[in-house]
């Protein structure tokens, strides 16, 4: 049978309307097959449309990310077919320790032990050690210390509590124009900050001698604030030449840190309580800076050995 199209009018482009196909005998009308509709913002001429899944058949399960990746957060970018998203690094609470530095674990600064003994006949070797460079104003306890944390086979700091105290620009308390609560409260924040970076230093297999004018007459600025905020393994030195070397050493000086000849009497006869406290002490009175490290470095082999009690 010869089926006749009619004929349509001119009207939108498009596939003309299918009638539908006469009945088979004895059977029912059969509806009219549609052409295929172009997908969705394709032109004529690309790629196949999607087709739909049969019916009952389950949905493909969606790409999963490669293992041990994230998946996207909500509103990231999405790359472009074809190239890899980057990889993002890591997060805190993700497995890498919070106390790190690029990536780098650094070990906590708790309060330092004392040394083993080194295994060597003199000097203190290769042990990683904090100590406490004692003396009045003159004695040359910074040059010393600077040069005995140079001259050591393993890496060594030194810390300066008067460098650390001027660390203050705008209001800076001078105890040299008198010792009130703001020179005091200064000078605390100072030497807690000294004994932070020293346990820190140590905590990371670097050794570490701090100077002060500690006096044993001041509990304020004695002993015992440094032993709590360093550790019991902090070793204390005493540095005391001779007056008459300790008042021509702060003639060298100038601005803030030279004082009057009797302010510098007065605390070269305070230092001179240590002579009975059990410390070791330097008389470097005939020795340069040198040979006084070198005496030094001696001194604090013998407190490993037999730590003084203070």
């Amino acid at each position: 049978m010869q089926v006749i199209r009619a004929a349509s009018a001119p009207g939108p482009a498009g596939p003309p309307p299918v009638p539908p196909r006469p009945a088979a005998p004895g059977g029912a009308p059969q509806q009219p097959q549609q052409p295929p509709q172009p997908y969705a913002g394709q032109h004529p001429g690309g790629p196949a449309a999607p087709q739909p899944p049969h019916p009952g058949a389950s949905a493909p399960p969606p790409p999963q990310p490669p293992h041990g990746a994230q998946p996207p957060h909500p509103g990231a970018p999405v790359p472009p077919p074809g190239q890899q998203a980057p990889h993002p690094g890591p997060a805190w609470g993700s497995g890498m320790p919070r106390d790190t530095t690029g990536h780098i674990p650094l070990p906590p600064g708790g309060p330092v032990a004392m040394p083993a003994p080194p295994a060597v006949e003199f000097g203190t070797g290769n042990a990683t050690l904090a100590v406490l460079l004692i003396g009045p104003a003159g004695a040359g306890k910074t040059t010393v210390a600077r040069h005995w944390a140079r001259s050591r086979r393993v890496p060594t700091a030194h810390i300066s509590l008067d460098d650390v105290r001027e660390w203050v620009c705008s209001g800076f308390a001078d105890p040299q124009k008198g010792w009130n609560e703001n020179s005091e409260a200064q000078y605390r924040l100072a030497r807690r900050t000294c004994g932070f970076a020293a346990r820190n230093f140590l905590a990371n297999g670097i050794s570490c001698i701090l100077d002060d004018a500690v006096f044993p007459d001041r509990p304020v600025v004695g002993l015992g604030g440094w032993k709590r905020h360093v550790g019991p393994g902090l070793l204390p030195v005493v540095l005391l030449p001779g007056l008459e070397i300790v008042l021509e050493r702060n003639a060298e000086r100038s601005g803030n840190r030279r004082l009057s000849d009797e302010e510098v009497a007065s605390i070269h006869g305070r230092m001179a309580g240590w002579y009975g406290s059990g410390l070791p002490i330097i008389d470097n009175s005939k020795y340069d800076v040198e040979t006084t490290a070198r005496v030094l470095d001696e001194v604090l082999a013998r407190s490993i050995a037999s730590p003084p009690s203070w």
